[in-house]
């Protein structure tokens, strides 16, 4: 516990309230910490309030990730009276670009990190392409910048993430400029556990989602234990999904490598969970 705390002390060297930002946004996940952080915000505990907040829909999450999102949005909008905005944004739908062996541009194959035979992973290119590219590109459009403009050279953006105490090593300066990312759950040494127990207090009985796509390859055991014992729909979606990507791997000695959702490189539904 002491050295998380060390840790998040740390961290905060990284985290800049940007006093004359044209702009606040919250990149929001809707799963526990970017929601905790969110509403926190609309009650005032956090300061100054973001303007926005954009979500990138990869078009791939759970039906309770939905379900929370929009009460979420609708007590949001209620703290705020209307003030603090949701935008929704997607580079498309990661599952059918994957199966159709096209990312969200349709240029090339996209990026899942799939497991493969060989002992490898694919490429992790999904993050960058269908959640921060298009918050990005968000942001450039509530500035006004158009497609090509270039963007001012210091930094007119404070970019609120919901990165906790127990995820420090996420932690990074914004490759662009004009974006200066902040973490005010560091400031505040929150942990996942702190903003479960802060949600509790303020909306009992109510539970949070867990946001990531149905057939996330990072899932462990126990999530998809979740997934199999609580949403039947989504199980069956994510394990025809692992059937569909079999031969889907590149060439390897001149062979089609075989890709797996889970890392013993089996048929999900004989995975041992």
């Amino acid at each position: 516990m002491n050295e998380m705390k060390q840790a998040a002390k740390a961290a905060l060297s990284f985290s800049k309230i940007l006093e004359e930002a044209e702009l606040r946004i919250i990149s929001l996940g809707a799963g526990v910490q970017s929601s905790v952080l969110a509403l926190m915000a609309a009650k005032g505990e956090i300061t100054p309030r973001p303007d926005i907040m954009i979500m990138s829909d990869t078009g791939w999450e759970p039906a309770e990730v939905y379900t929370h999102l929009k009460w979420l949005e609708g007590e949001i909008k209620r703290l705020t009276n209307g003030q603090m905005e949701l935008h929704i944004v997607s580079a498309g739908n990661i599952r059918a670009d994957h199966l159709a062996g096209m990312n969200s541009t349709g240029q090339r194959f996209a990026g899942m990190p799939l497991f493969t035979h060989n002992g490898g992973m694919g490429r992790r290119q999904c993050t960058r392409e269908y959640k921060i590219e298009p918050v990005l590109k968000k942001t450039r459009d509530l500035l006004g910048l158009k497609p090509r403009q270039r963007a001012p050279k210091h930094a007119v953006v404070e970019q609120w993430i919901g990165i906790s105490t127990d995820e420090i090593q996420r932690l990074k300066t914004n490759e662009k400029k004009f974006i200066e990312n902040r973490w005010p759950l560091i400031e505040k040494g929150m942990s996942r556990r702190d903003c479960l127990g802060w949600f509790a207090k303020h909306y009992p009985g109510r539970k949070l989602a867990k946001s990531a796509c149905i057939g996330c390859p990072f899932h462990t055991n126990d999530e998809w234990r979740r997934i199999r014992d609580t949403m039947p729909v989504e199980w069956a979606d994510a394990i025809a999904f692992d059937k569909a990507i079999r031969h889907n791997g590149s060439k390897m000695r001149g062979r089609k490598e075989h890709q797996y959702l889970h890392r013993q490189c089996v048929p999900l539904d004989e995975a041992d969970l």
